[in-house]
């Protein structure tokens, strides 16, 4: 048996042909970013035009399977990212110096868009958007809340793990992608598409067709049975993620995340500015990690300090949610794709109440 080669692997691609220019997908380039490690796990995409992107997952379907197929292949993953336009290229590229590409905004079948996010990476988004996510669900049961959470940490995915759905995958048809369930809410992550130690080595502008890719081909719900919310678990700091869902989905607000220290709560505040500049309502901060309390004593102690997202929150003028302790219990059930959310029930009220 040939040993397994990128070489081979394009070769087998040539028989994906665009249905448009009636091409194959390797001749016209649109293979992009193929990933091969000694294992057999092979990552690649496949970049369209954007206004192409839901007619061109069976393209995606056919390309996976064909890849699959391969002797030496153990696993296959495909995206569809959102093709640049070479078409005026010189005048593009004055106008446009980063060569993002322009997409439309979306309207989307969710009635409330609230990211989770945060100024720097460690203080627990991750773990609170999750565990935010089932308190809707579960009080969704008085209300009727149709409850999804996005994973929008493309390089640092996390939810798969928190969620209880690593090394599963979701099924698509020729239109949507299906989300998979958990804790009776609807999940989506870049996670379930890539091998998880796979890094994804990527500039800005696949990072932002990746994200409007989860939010736009995904089956969160339809215009006469829309999702009422949908949780973003972003990724820290105030770059493409952030920008791409504050310019491309009408957002109700953002929760910021902090740790009780200066430096987070420094990074916090760049949060904070970066939505207000962009008109998302700033819905609360929540301080993580607040205390730490023993269970075997029951002494109390701030290893972080205490109260600085409280202060900062009354500093700049927005809601305080409340605090979260460094508890032992959180991470171990996080870790095991198990739930903590009754110590966030009315973090949970108070976001549903600060929604206008």
């Amino acid at each position: 048996m040939k040993e397994l080669t990128k070489k081979i692997i394009l070769k087998a691609l040539r028989e994906i042909i665009d249905p448009v220019t009636k091409q194959n997908i390797v001749d016209l380039e649109m293979v992009k970013k193929l990933q091969l490690n000694k294992a057999g796990e092979v990552v690649f995409a496949i970049e369209v035009d954007p206004n192409r992107g839901t007619q061109l997952e069976s393209l995606r379907q056919k390309a996976e399977n064909i890849v699959a197929a391969l002797p030496g292949v153990t696993k296959t993953s495909v995206i569809l990212t959102s093709q640049k336009s070479s078409t005026h290229s010189a005048r593009k590229m004055q106008s446009n110096p980063h060569n993002t590409v322009k997409l439309p905004v979306l309207d989307l079948p969710i009635r409330h868009i609230i990211a989770i996010a945060s100024g720097k990476g460690g203080v627990g988004k991750s773990t609170i958007a999750a565990n935010l996510s089932v308190c809707l669900a579960n009080n969704s049961q008085k209300s009727n809340l149709k409850i999804g959470l996005l994973d929008a940490d493309i390089y640092g995915p996390s939810q798969p793990l928190m969620m209880g759905l690593q090394g599963q995958k979701p099924e698509s048809n020729n239109e949507k992608i299906e989300p998979l369930n958990a804790h009776g809410i609807k999940v989506m992550s870049i996670g379930f598409m890539i091998e998880t130690q796979a890094p994804l080595i990527w500039r800005g502008p696949m990072v932002q067709s990746a994200i409007y890719q989860l939010l736009r081909d995904v089956n969160w719900g339809t215009q006469e049975n829309p999702l009422d919310i949908l949780i973003v678990d972003m990724p820290p700091g105030t770059g493409d993620a952030q920008l791409t869902m504050a310019q491309k989905v009408p957002m109700s607000g953002a929760v910021i995340v902090s740790t009780p220290q200066d430096i987070a709560l420094l990074d916090a505040r760049k949060g904070i500015e970066m939505f207000r500049k962009t008109n998302v309502p700033i819905l609360g901060i929540i301080e993580n990690m607040s205390m730490y309390i023993c269970k075997n004593c029951g002494h109390e102690e701030h290893i972080f300090g205490h109260g600085g997202a409280r202060k900062e929150a009354e500093k700049l003028n927005v809601p305080f949610l409340g605090e979260i302790p460094l508890s032992l219990d959180i991470r171990e059930k996080s870790d095991h794709g198990e739930m903590a959310d009754g110590i966030f029930n009315d973090i949970a009220e108070k976001i549903i109440s600060n929604l206008t």
